[in-house]
């Protein structure tokens, strides 16, 4: 087989790198000494090759003295019969593809995997002489403004909802939808992108996930029906998913072992910080239901859409900042692209070096070992295909390939931890993402609780010839009588009127939230520009009562006071995981992953058990703070091992797929968790303890990582 994918364009002195022996020693602070291979040119600057042929030019000058070779014609050059030379020469050159060609498979594989375990170890080296300094800082801040891209989509929808259903009127179900889409929409978005970034690279990837991200929660806040918001915020999640398993395969690759755990923790402050820029952004503009315009009566864009546009631009800004970084050196050599690989160290190394001051300091690395290239890419020319079969093919060929990487993790030699890594993932997501649904919901109930417990009890009330132009909130009216009273320009808010009679009323420009009508009997009674429609009069007796000019859609501007908290929970509990992210990133690389993350999830179970003492809001609001603070260091440790655990080739592919489960049991967490709600604590209590209990204990089996390089 040909080795299409070998960098064929190395210098003269890369001929002989596959003689390179397995031990790597580093001596003299600047040259690996083993077999055949240095790895380190002079400090004189120059990209040079290892060995240069000698100049024979010289030598030969005197036998060769008054010799002209082209005076002579060999005897077959007329007759077309090529000259031995020439046959050997061409032999030669077609030695090593023939022998790739006919060798077997598992022997190629062999010998790629041997090559990426001397890239590996030189590779970290290279790190080393790189340095950490401005260039990995810079780094560092756009990638974490992707990573707070994905914190604040995490919280998008659980703001706008109760806004969102005034506009588009939505029932139960629909905002049960919205807000498990995004979920749904992350899963496949982890999957499918994390699998491309291996084939396609980091930084194309991850342009391409931000893009549609951005795109489409751009759009999202302005579309009006149900149906195309619900279609934005899937699409948008599947943008946003994707980001997350390349951000970290991406940043741990500019990383040296030293420094890995340590700054992979800290780039997860970037989610916490996405929370609480959502919450703060929440709580500042979408109480102010009437920022926005209207167009007519079928366009409005009220304050809950600005919400969702400003939080598009973490997402914007990151891809904008993008477009200055380069792609990672480590995938670049994987897929044999070695000067490309050369330069951008090289940028790396100058851009820490004069930070550091030290700009005379020179990049002293010549050759870069790249593994054997064994994958086959088809390609139809021009010539033989249109474009289209052109882009079906390669299209078809590498989502191929990215089905052999994700059945590749599920090998005997991953298979394991795979599997392993999956369960931890997976009940740390059911019990996680269940809970910080299921408290938001549990101090809602009490709120609701303490409000129906202040209701106020009007019976068998008598008015007439009333104007009433003024809110009623929170009532329930019996038995009561009213004639040729007038209801203009108000607000019922949670009101009931049952067994009661209106006779000759007139209701104008009159919005309702939650109000019925209950066996009541109505007689020549006019209906002008209300939401009062036919399901808000339950068994009740109409005489000659006209309904004029309904309202369409839903037009309620009530301020919910209970939202104020809502916002104020989420932006506390984002803020207290603070705590958890400082400790996991001091103590990653010293106690290791593995006890992070068991001991991390354990102490969260224990957490959980103290919720059966949270009876009152502000209890409740301060055992959520403990439980998130308590399991974001399990979280942190998570991304770390995962990332270490996998090779360069397949690192991003197995990162989305422990993801996208993640993603699927807080789907489940979300949906099991609030169903429970005003039922029992019992039920979600014990299945997330229980769940962090035994993902623990199992992470205790995982193979520790902190002191490997990366493959």
């Amino acid at each position: 087989m040909d080795d299409g994918y070998r960098n064929t364009n190395l210098y003269q002195g890369g001929r002989e790198a596959n003689q390179v022996a397995d031990d790597y020693r580093y001596q003299d602070g600047n040259r690996y000494q083993d077999g055949n291979y240095e790895g380190y040119a002079p400090n004189d600057g120059y990209y040079r090759g290892r060995d240069e042929p000698a100049n024979e030019e010289d030598a030969q000058s005197d036998v060769t003295e008054g010799h002209d070779e082209d005076d002579e014609v060999y005897e077959g050059e007329y007759q077309g019969i090529p000259h031995p030379d020439d046959i050997k020469e061409k032999q030669k050159k077609r030695a090593p593809a023939m022998a790739d060609e006919y060798r077997d498979r598992a022997d190629l594989m062999a010998e790629r995997m041997e090559d990426e375990e001397q890239l590996a170890h030189q590779y970290e080296n290279i790190i080393e002489e790189c340095g950490h300094g401005r260039f990995q800082w810079t780094l560092f801040f756009v990638l974490g403004l992707a990573l707070m891209a994905d914190g604040v989509e995490v919280f998008v929808v659980g703001f706008v909802l109760p806004s969102a259903e005034k506009d588009m009127c939505l029932s139960s179900s629909n905002k049960g939808m919205l807000g498990l889409i995004v979920y749904l929409g992350m899963m496949v978005g982890a999957v499918m992108l994390g699998g491309l970034a291996d084939k396609l690279g980091r930084k194309q990837c991850l342009i391409i996930s931000l893009a549609i991200n951005a795109a489409f929660a751009f759009l999202s806040s302005f579309v009006q029906g149900y149906g195309f918001f619900l279609f934005c915020r899937l699409i948008s999640g599947l943008g946003i998913g994707g980001s997350l398993p390349i951000v970290f395969a991406y940043f741990s690759e500019f990383l040296s072992r030293e420094k890995r755990g340590e700054h992979l923790s800290w780039l997860c402050m970037f989610w916490m910080i996405g929370g609480i820029f959502a919450s703060a952004m929440a709580w500042s503009i979408i109480p102010h239901y009437g920022w926005g315009f209207s167009m007519g009566t079928k366009y409005h864009f009220h304050s809950w859409r600005v919400f969702v546009l400003v939080c598009s631009l973490p997402c914007i800004a990151s891809l904008v900042a993008l477009k200055f970084m380069p792609e990672s050196p480590r995938f670049l050599l994987e897929i044999g692209k070695h000067d490309e690989a050369w330069m951008i160290l090289k940028q790396v190394h100058d851009t820490n070096m004069r930070a550091k001051g030290e700009p005379e300091r020179v990049f002293t690395v010549s050759y870069i070992k790249t593994p054997k290239q064994v994958d086959e890419f088809i390609e139809i020319q021009s010539s033989t295909g249109t474009w289209y079969q052109r882009w079906l093919v390669r299209i078809t060929t590498t989502f191929k390939q990215v089905w052999d990487n994700v059945l590749y993790c599920l090998t005997a030699q991953y298979r394991m931890n795979t599997l392993m890594l999956a369960v931890v993932w997976f009940t740390m997501a059911l019990s996680y993402y269940g809970l910080i649904v299921w408290f938001p919901d549990m101090i809602r109930y009490l709120q609701e609780e303490a409000y129906e417990s202040r209701v106020k009890i009007f019976d068998e009330e008598e008015v007439s010839h009333f104007t009433f132009n003024f809110t009623l909130e929170n009532q329930i009216h019996r038995n009561g009588e009213y004639r040729n009273d007038k209801f203009i320009g108000m607000k019922f808010k949670e009101v009931r009127f049952e067994d009661s009679l209106f006779e000759e009323c007139y209701f104008e420009d009159v919005t309702s939230s939650e109000t019925f009508f209950e066996n009541c009997t109505i007689i020549s009674t006019v209906f002008y520009n209300t939401d009062l429609y036919e399901h808000k009069f339950i068994n009740c007796r109409l005489i000659n009562s006209t309904f004029l000019k309904e309202k369409e859609g839903c037009h309620l501007d009530f301020e919910e006071d209970n939202d104020f908290l809502i916002y104020l929970v989420s932006f506390l509990g984002s803020l207290s995981v603070l705590p958890g992210n400082i400790i996991s990133a001091l103590l990653m690389d010293k106690i290791g992953r593995i006890k992070m993350i068991g001991g991390s999830m354990l102490i969260s179970a224990v957490c959980c058990f103290f919720l059966f003492f949270g009876n009152s809001e502000s209890a409740m609001i301060g055992w959520q703070c403990l439980f998130c603070g308590a399991s974001i260091a399990a979280w942190n440790a998570l991304d770390v091992i995962t990332v270490e655990l996998y090779p360069t080739d397949k690192r991003a592919t197995a990162f989305g797929i422990l993801n996208g489960l993640c993603k699927f049991g807080a789907i489940l967490g979300n949906s099991i968790f609030a169903s429970f709600v005003g039922i029992t604590k019992v039920v979600p209590i014990l299945l997330a303890s229980s769940a962090l209990v035994g993902g623990g204990l199992l992470a205790l089996r995982l193979p520790e990582t902190r002191d490997q390089v990366l493959m």
